[in-house]
């Protein structure tokens, strides 16, 4: 039996490969892509994927200001910290950090 983070990272990854996501054109010297949630399939479901990125992820900070990253598969999701009702975007990139939840 699936403990619930592994069903969570489970349903995360359909709702990622299901997502489009946006290259950041105005970021070039921090590449990373966005999905937003006016093209969300499932506005619940954006929701419910914001409140799993900042239950299940660790913070770092990033240019002074701190961000709650969830890793999953060689990517790390963050939003930018607004209420959950209030959050338009998920962000990921790339990382090379080996301990991403599998």
């Amino acid at each position: 039996m699936k403990n619930p983070a592994g069903a969570a990272l489970d349903d995360f990854r359909r709702f990622i490969a299901a997502s489009r996501w946006v290259f950041a054109k105005t970021m070039p010297q921090t590449p990373h892509e966005y999905t937003l949630r006016r093209d969300a399939r499932d506005e619940a479901e954006f929701e419910h994927f914001v409140v799993l990125i900042r239950e299940l992820g660790d913070p770092a900070t990033f240019d002074g200001r701190e961000y709650v990253y969830l890793h999953v598969d060689g990517r790390k999701y963050w939003t930018m910290g607004s209420p959950v009702d209030a959050t338009i975007l998920i962000n990921r990139t790339v990382t090379s950090d080996t301990s991403d939840a599998a």
